[in-house]
C-alpha cells in the first residue's frame, strides 16, 4: 500500500485541515507508508522462502536440511547456489542409481554437461538363442558410417570386449561395475552477425573466423526439461562433423540454432550444403557451381564457399559457436551489464575514430557488434584527470585491426579501461611523456593477439612480436581476464595480471622483458614495424605481479609476485640463461606456483618442482584452438590440486575444475547403487 492509498483512508475533514495546517499529517502518513511497504515486501519475502524455487539465496540449506539435504563445497561460482540440486533431492532418492539420475546430478553438481553411460550395456556377450541380444556381436559394420563416427565417445553403441581396470583411475571403460560419467569443459560460445573474414581475397572464398584460421564450428547444446532424458548429441556442446550437420541440417541451421548465415545487401543462396572444403592445389574441394545458388559450409574448417562472388558493396555475416575452455580474452561471454552508460555508440565498422575524438574529456564509447573495424592510425587520447573506456556491448566481440601500433595518450591522473575487445596487426604502445605524473590502463576481457596475427593453420604471423609495450615510467597496467602476446614495460612501471595468458608462442620465447636496446645502448624506440619484436630481453621489465595466470614464454622482471601460476619457460642459449629471472629478489614472492628449473626468483612457498613427472600438460598450448590453456587430466595433482585453495594453478584455477571433481565423487557415494563404480570422462 502506498502513500497516497493509506492518506485516503482518512476522514475527509482531517484531510483538508491538514491541507490548510501546512500537510504535516501527509509527512506522517508518508513515514508509516514507508514502514509499511517494509512490513508487506517481508511478508511476501516469508511466503516466497516456504518455496526452493522462489526462496531467499540463504535459505536454501535449511530448506535443504528438511529432505537431509548434505551441503557441498559452494566454492564453484557456476554452482555455487545448491537451489537446483535441493529441489531435485527428492527426485533424485526415488530414482536412486538410474542413469538418467546420475547424468542430471553431475549436471547439478558440476555445471558441465553430462552424459551418463552404463559400460556393461556395451560389453560384447555370448549370445543365448532364446534370448538374442541384437548389436552386441562382436564384429562391427563397416559400413554404417554413423556408429563409426561415435567410436570411444559417450554415444559409442558397438560392443566391446571387457577392460579389468577400474574407472575411478581414469584408465578403465567397458567393465560389469563400471559407469562412466562424460562431461564436457568445452563451452560452446556465440557469436552474432560476426563479418567473414574472406580466404584469398576474392569475394567467393571466406572463414568464420575473423583472424583468417581454421576453426571447428560448435553446436548450442540442447536443453533437457525431463530429469528421466538421457543426453543425446543435440543435448551437447559437441564439435560439428561434416556427416553429422549434413544428417542433421534442420536441427542446427537457423538464426537462433548454432549456424546461419546472412548476406547484408546480398541475398543468401537457397540450398546449403555441408561438404569438405579442404585445400586443393588452386582452390578448395567441393566447390559449388558457378550459378547453382548454393552456398557450402565445412564445420570441421569452419569456411565457407559461395557459388558466386557476393556484391562488392555485400558483407558475408556468420552466426555461429566457438569452442573454448578456459573462458578469458575478448569473446561473446555474458560479463554483466556495465555500470557507466554509454557516451557514444559505434556499429557495423563504422564512426569508431570519430567516437573516440567524441571522448577525449571523458566518457564511455561502447561498440554494439562484433565486427571487424580496420583502422588507419589508431589512438584513443584521455585528457588530463580524466577516465576514458571504450568496450564492447554485451555478448559482443569486435575485432580493431590496424598496421600501425595502437597508440594511448594518457594524460596526467587519466585512466584508460579496454574492455572485450581484440586488437590485431600491431601492439598496444603505452607512450611515454615528459613528466612524473601516475597514469592507468585497464584491460579487462580483451584479446591482443599473440603474434599480431594468425596464419590460416594457427600458427603466429610474427612470432615473438611485442603484442603490449608500455614506455611510461610511471604507469600502472591492470590485465583483467585477457590474452596477450608478449609485454614490455620499462622500469619504473608496473604490471598486474589476474586469470590471464601470456603468449610468446613458444618456452624459448620472450613473454615479459623491458624495452630492449641498440648495440650502441640507447634504448630502442617503437616507430616502425621492425621495432614490434621485444629484443633480447636482457633489460629488466616493470614490477610484475601474476595471479592465477599461465605464461608461455621467458620472463625478466625487476620484480616479481606470483601466486597460483604456471610458468612455462626454457632457459636459450644466450646471455639470459634463466627461464625466470627476476632482478631484485630480496622483495617479492612466489607461492603455489610452477616454474621451470634455473628459474632466479625471491623467496618460494608451496612452489612444485620441476621434476619430469611433475609438470603441467596442456590441451593445446596454440592460441585460437578450443582447449587452449586448459591443463589436461593427467597433469599430476600437485599441479591440477596445487593452488592455496587446492585448486589448479594457472589460468584454469577459476574453473574450479577440481572442487567439482570433489563435490561429483561425495554424491555419487550417496546416490550410486551398490557394486557399481562410477568415474569421470572428460569428453572434451
Amino acid at each position: 500500500m502506498n502513500a497516497d492509498e493509506l492518506y485516503a483512508l482518512l476522514p475527509a475533514v482531517y484531510r483538508i485541515r491538514d491541507v490548510e495546517q501546512g500537510g504535516a499529517l501527509r509527512e506522517l502518513v508518508d513515514v508509516i507508508a514507508a514502514q509499511v511497504s517494509v512490513l508487506e515486501e517481508s511478508l511476501d519475502q516469508f511466503y516466497d522462502d516456504q518455496f526452493v524455487e522462489t526462496c531467499a539465496e540463504w535459505i536454501t540449506p535449511y530448506i535443504g536440511d528438511l529432505v537431509g539435504y548434505r551441503a557441498l563445497h559452494g566454492v564453484v561460482p557456476s554452482v555455487a547456489s545448491p537451489r537446483a540440486e535441493v529441489a531435485n533431492t527428492i527426485r533424485f532418492r526415488r530414482r536412486k542409481g538410474t542413469a538418467s539420475m546420475l547424468e542430471q546430478l553431475a549436471r547439478d553438481v558440476t555445471g558441465w554437461p553430462a552424459r551418463v553411460v552404463e559400460f556393461f550395456e556395451r560389453l560384447v556377450d555370448s549370445q543365448y538363442m532364446n534370448h538374442v541380444r541384437m548389436g552386441k556381436g562382436g564384429t562391427p559394420d563397416l559400413r554404417d558410417t554413423t556408429a563409426l563416427e561415435w567410436v570411444g565417445t559417450a554415444f559409442d553403441d558397438l560392443a566391446h570386449t571387457a577392460e579389468v581396470r577400474r574407472i575411478s583411475t581414469g584408465a578403465g571403460r567397458y567393465n560389469i561395475p563400471n559407469v562412466g560419467i562424460f562431461l564436457w569443459r568445452v563451452a560452446a560460445i556465440p557469436l552474432f552477425r560476426s563479418p567473414l573474414s574472406t580466404a584469398d581475397g576474392t569475394r567467393r572464398r571466406f572463414r568464420f573466423d575473423p583472424l583468417g584460421t581454421d576453426q571447428p564450428i560448435y553446436a548450442q547444446p540442447r536443453t533437457e526439461v525431463e530429469i528421466t532424458h538421457l543426453a543425446e548429441p543435440f543435448d551437447v556442446p559437441l564439435a560439428l562433423s561434416r556427416r553429422w550437420l549434413s544428417a542433421h541440417l534442420g536441427e542446427y541451421l537457423g538464426p537462433d540454432l548454432s549456424l546461419w548465415l546472412e548476406v547484408d545487401g546480398g541475398a543468401v543462396p537457397a540450398t546449403v550444403r555441408v561438404c569438405d572444403l579442404s585445400d586443393t592445389g588452386g582452390g578448395w574441394n567441393h566447390e559449388p557451381a558457378s550459378g547453382s545458388d548454393t552456398v557450402s559450409i565445412d564445420p570441421v574448417l569452419g569456411r565457407v564457399c559461395f557459388a558466386d562472388d557476393i556484391p562488392p558493396h555485400a558483407q558475408a555475416l556468420g552466426w555461429y559457436h566457438y569452442g573454448a575452455a578456459v573462458p578469458v580474452g575478448a569473446g561473446g561471454l555474458d560479463r554483466g551489464d556495465p555500470a557507466e552508460a554509454a557516451t557514444v555508440t559505434a556499429a557495423e565498422g563504422l564512426q569508431l575514430p570519430s567516437a573516440l575524438d567524441q571522448v577525449k574529456d571523458g566518457g564511455v564509447v561502447e561498440i554494439a557488434d562484433s565486427w571487424t573495424y580496420s583502422l588507419g592510425a589508431p589512438e584513443v587520447e584521455a585528457g588530463e584527470n580524466t577516465r576514458v573506456t571504450v568496450r564492447a556491448a554485451n555478448r559482443q566481440r569486435p575485432v580493431l585491426a590496424s598496421g600501425q601500433p595502437f597508440l594511448l595518450r594518457i594524460g596526467a591522473g587519466a585512466t584508460v579501461v579496454l574492455d572485450g575487445l581484440t586488437i590485431a596487426g600491431a601492439p598496444l604502445v603505452l607512450n611515454e611523456q615528459a613528466d612524473d605524473e601516475p597514469r592507468h590502463l585497464v584491460l579487462r576481457h580483451c584479446t591482443l593477439v599473440p603474434g599480431l596475427g594468425r596464419n590460416q593453420d594457427g600458427t603466429p604471423k610474427n612470432p615473438g612480436a611485442a603484442s603490449l609495450i608500455v614506455l611510461h615510467p610511471f604507469a600502472t597496467v591492470t590485465l583483467d581476464r585477457c590474452i596477450t602476446g608478449p609485454v614490455v614495460a620499462v622500469e619504473g612501471a608496473e604490471v598486474t595480471a589476474r586469470d590471464c595468458v601470456l603468449d610468446a608462442a613458444e618456452e624459448k620465447g620472450i613473454a615479459y622483458c623491458g624495452r630492449a636496446a641498440h648495440t650502441d645502448g640507447t634504448p630502442r624506440a617503437v616507430k616502425v614495424p621492425g621495432d614490434w619484436e621485444p629484443g633480447d630481453g636482457l633489460s629488466p621489465g616493470a614490477a610484475l605481479a601474476l595471479d592465477e595466470c599461465t605464461v608461455i614464454g621467458r620472463l625478466h622482471a625487476l620484480r616479481m609476485d606470483v601466486s597460483n601460476s604456471i610458468l612455462l619457460a626454457a632457459p636459450a642459449a644466450d646471455e639470459w640463461d634463466a627461464p625466470v629471472w627476476a632482478r631484485r629478489r630480496q622483495v617479492g614472492c612466489v607461492r603455489f606456483s610452477w616454474l621451470p628449473d634455473g628459474s632466479v626468483t625471491g623467496p618460494r612457498y608451496e612452489c612444485e618442482p620441476s621434476a619430469p613427472d611433475v609438470r603441467p600438460w596442456h590441451t593445446s598450448l596454440r592460441f585460437g584452438e578450443p582447449g587452449y590453456a586448459q591443463l589436461r587430466p593427467s597433469t599430476p595433482d600437485a599441479i591440477r590440486r596445487g593452488a592455496a585453495d587446492e585448486g589448479a594453478m594457472g589460468v584454469t584455477h577459476r574453473l574450479f575444475e577440481p572442487q567439482r571433481e570433489t563435490n561429483l565423487r561425495i554424491r555419487l557415494e550417496e546416490y550410486l547403487r551398490f557394486g557399481l563404480e562410477a568415474g569421470p570422462v572428460y569428453a572434451s
